[in-house]
């Protein structure tokens, strides 16, 4: 019988906490990482947008109008607002504190609720089909590419706010609920080039 391998300690990490937040939190480069795929992505559709404009004598096509500017506006206005109680819930969440990251959250999870309403508006007034020609398919892609990163979001959010009413919140909690923070503020940035495609650029020529 062969003797057991004796065990060697390589070294102590006692003094490591159990927890982190920020980049010391491996799902904060997770969540950091999908955000450079997803914003990739909004890359490639712009990059799309814009090649087509370059080969098109005329933006939009003849026939088709740019979307209306009205509900455009108004979701801008509200999503660029919406970054003050994000932040609220960002450094409600630094401070690991309990009441104000429930209370915060459900509020971002109302508030992405209300945006909804005008980003359906906006998809209602593009004044052009998807299918109706490559104008419409690049509009209709930026704006449904955006849209699904709300309503991702938004379910993010929801679900948190539920958990964090019906549980009890630990660190780890309060690094999920600051990493759902960011995601929202890549949201709201992501929105100005896109939104700028959307609306501006069918109006220089």
């Amino acid at each position: 019988m062969t003797d057991p391998i004796p065990s060697r300690i390589v070294g102590d990490l006692s003094h490591l906490p159990e927890s982190a937040m920020g980049a010391r939190n491996m799902v904060w480069w997770g969540n950091i990482g999908f955000m450079a795929i997803e914003g990739t992505a909004f890359v490639l559709a712009a990059g799309t947008y814009l090649y087509l404009m370059s080969q098109s004598a005329a933006w939009p096509p003849p026939g088709d109008r740019p979307p209306d500017l009205l509900w455009g506006i108004i979701f801008t206005v509200g999503l660029l607002l919406s970054a003050l109680p994000n932040l609220w819930v960002f450094r409600s969440a630094r401070r690991k504190d309990a009441r104000a990251v429930r209370r915060s959250t459900l509020a971002m999870a109302v508030i992405g609720a209300a945006l909804l309403i005008p980003r359906g508006l906006e998809l209602a007034h593009l004044n052009v089909p998807w299918y109706g020609d490559a104008y419409g398919s690049v509009l209709w892609m930026l704006m449904v590419l955006h849209t699904s990163h709300i309503l991702t979001d938004w379910g993010d959010t929801c679900v948190q706010a539920l958990w964090l009413y019906t549980h009890k919140i630990g660190d780890d909690q309060f690094a999920d609920v600051e990493d759902n923070s960011n995601y929202w503020t890549f949201v709201v940035l992501s929105w100005l080039p896109i939104g700028a495609l959307v609306y501006l650029a069918p109006r220089l020529g």
